[in-house]
């Protein structure tokens, strides 16, 4: 018997960018043990996919051609593989596709029941789906990276937060600010007063020369940074930095490995940490309960329906989106 099928983007080799992305109908997946089928209402685009079909992970991902990208997706369970006890059928969900297997461009994904969380039906899948990777790369940032605790107790900490507007660095000033935290953020000019309205103290247009130092206009020393942007070499982070700081940063490059050796192996105070996200289905449903208690928003840069996601993925790659990009089915 012939196998449903349904309507996702594929790559089949590395590059291309946005014309690379092809429509295509394919079968609908089958979950395997643990795992639940969801029907998706939305998906969102990170820097991350479009890096991968760029071959910036390569070997690693992805592992075989043709690759249906994208890993954050939300909407409602039709089907349960063996062994799944929290999810049923009709459930309301948010998940973390694999990025090995791929698969959250499309109209129906398979996801690991322990990186799926339950969503009420009342917040619309455009609020979570930015959740998995971005949202979650800033809470592992603040609380396990930086040691911060989200109900104000603790030790005050100065902040920095660089590409404040952008998708990870949104997320993290609202969840930093449910800490014992004073936040600096860095964005552009036309941005200023939204990542100020997410709840920064201050902050800095990141073309002044102010911006371009890192510099905060009341002068604090930063214990920690979660560096969102690209490039700045660990100089400019220096000055700026308190005795014991921890400059957490979302993409490292080769460049910021080696800065991480060195200051393990000279047993330096300031310490650059690189992040690697580790998913997990309780820190995502952490997240949305936050979005259903009104702590936690997505801000929506723009919405693509499925058949223009191509627009949305070029939208991705030129990177001055406002928040997420987000997709629906």
């Amino acid at each position: 018997m012939s196998k449903k099928l349904m309507h996702a983007l594929h790559y089949t080799s590395y590059g291309g960018g946005p014309s690379g992305l092809k429509h295509v109908e394919v079968p609908i997946p089958t979950p395997s043990k643990d795992e639940v089928l969801i029907k998706l209402e939305a998906a969102s685009v990170n820097p991350f996919d479009w890096k991968v079909q760029k071959r910036m992970l390569w070997p690693l991902l992805p592992l075989k051609f043709p690759h249906i990208p994208c890993t954050d997706v939300a909407g409602e369970v039709i089907e349960v593989g063996r062994g799944v006890k929290k999810f049923k059928v009709g459930d309301k969900v948010v998940g973390f596709v694999s990025p090995f297997s791929g698969g959250g461009l499309a109209e129906f994904a398979v996801v690991k029941e322990s990186r799926t969380a339950s969503r009420p039906s009342e917040i619309p899948a455009s609020q979570c789906a930015g959740l998995p990777v971005a949202g979650l790369t800033a809470l592992q940032a603040l609380t396990e990276s930086v040691g911060i605790k989200l109900d104000v107790s603790g030790e005050r900490k100065n902040i920095l937060i660089t590409a404040a507007s952008g998708g990870v660095g949104h997320y993290a000033v609202q969840l930093a600010k449910l800490g014992n935290t004073h936040v600096t953020a860095t964005c552009g000019a036309r941005n200023i007063e939204l990542v100020k309205s997410l709840g920064a103290d201050e902050v800095i247009d990141y073309k002044t020369p102010d911006g371009a130092a890192l510099k905060s206009p009341s002068g604090k020393k930063y214990d920690a940074v979660i560096h969102c942007a690209e490039g700045f070499p660990w100089s400019t982070f220096d000055p700026n930095l308190s005795a014991k700081a921890k400059v957490v940063d979302i993409t490292p490059s080769p460049n910021a490995m080696m800065t991480f050796a060195f200051k393990k192996l000279t047993f330096s105070k300031k310490q650059l940490v690189p992040l690697l996200l580790i998913p997990k289905g309780k820190n995502l449903q952490f997240l949305v309960d936050l979005v259903k208690e009104g702590k936690l928003k997505t801000v929506i840069d723009s919405k693509y329906p499925l058949s223009k996601a191509e627009d949305g993925w070029a939208r991705s790659i030129d990177g001055h989106a406002t928040g997420k990009i987000i997709f629906e089915t």
